[in-house]
């Protein structure tokens, strides 16, 4: 019976303000719907940075016919310098480092351009035009430097390139887009809470009578507050609801039906499994900031 009372209560001030249960939410919905984004977009981020952290080289190449680097003054690498580069890589300084090394010879990496250009694009250069390459996998991605250092400048070496460095503008930019979302989400959630507690605030004033009755007959301030805060719980719930829907559909046909079929170079996207964990989240944060700014607002309005 109590129960069904304080549920009543929460049902008449929904109905008495629907506007402005609408306003929390939409409100709701779209902060909520950043938060899932921006989780999902972090999620993303660290799946493709372990991904090519595990696959991302350092490549050393070596001189070829026709390099024009200070360190080419003598022209194509010689077999010295080619072992002198083996055995560098295998001293005690780097080897703890090193996970894997494979030595590409120029006629390999010849043939490895002929194939991706094509013969006739291919014609223009010989083998001895093109770089012997070692490529060096680590242990730990974000040791290349060490590698980096030991080869810049040797003779005999071209170039000493790290493929992680070619990813980490694409990082950095998909982090500020995190961040942005973020920020956004953070705003929105702000105008959500005071918009929950405005609203709750306008219908108790509506109901400063049925207030005051209840408040002589002994009715105590949590059975006083409970509808009000039921109230404000029921709007971002079903705000925090439509946030979850448009984040599994966001994964499910745009990640999953669109994304993946066009973009190729990324094999870890996030899918529905992620996004079910993001779910709970956005109905936990929806639940506890509404109870929170709810019951805030009432207790103020009942003091004053």
């Amino acid at each position: 019976m109590r129960f069904g009372l304080i549920w009543s209560e929460a049902l008449s001030g929904l109905r008495r303000n629907a506007s402005m249960v609408i306003s929390v939410v939409l409100v709701t919905f779209v902060s909520l719907t950043f938060v899932g984004a921006a989780i999902l977009m972090q999620m993303q981020i660290s799946g493709m940075r372990t991904f090519w952290q595990d696959r991302a080289q350092v490549q050393v190449y070596l001189c070829a016919t026709g390099s024009t680097a200070a360190t080419c003054t003598e022209g194509m690498a010689t077999e010295e310098q080619i072992q002198a580069v083996h055995d560098k890589l295998d001293s005690p300084a780097l080897a703890p480092l090193v996970k894997e090394v494979q030595f590409q010879t120029s006629d390999d990496a010849y043939e490895e351009l002929v194939a991706l250009l094509g013969e006739e694009e291919a014609s223009f250069l010989s083998p001895e035009q093109v770089s012997a390459t070692f490529l060096v996998r680590l242990v730990d991605p974000i040791e290349s430097d060490a590698i980096v250092e030991a080869f810049a400048g040797t003779e005999g070496i071209e170039e000493v390139r790290d493929q992680l460095e070619l990813l980490n503008p694409l990082f950095s930019a998909l982090t500020v887009a995190t961040y942005i979302a973020v920020g956004i989400a953070a705003l929105m959630l702000i105008a959500a809470v005071l918009l929950i507690a405005t609203t709750i605030r306008l219908s108790a004033y509506a109901r400063r009578r049925e207030i005051g009755i209840m408040r002589l007959v002994g009715a105590s301030n949590r059975f006083i507050q409970t509808p009000f805060v039921l109230e404000g719980v029921f709007a971002a719930l079903i705000g925090a609801v439509l946030a979850s829907a448009a984040v599994l559909a966001g994964v499910k046909f745009g990640v999953e039906g669109y994304l993946q079929s066009r973009v190729s170079f990324v094999t870890t996207w996030v899918g529905l499994g992620e996004a079910a964990i993001v779910v709970p989240i956005l109905l936990g944060i929806g639940g506890v900031l509404a109870a929170l700014s709810a019951g805030f607002a009432i207790r103020r309005w009942l003091r004053a």
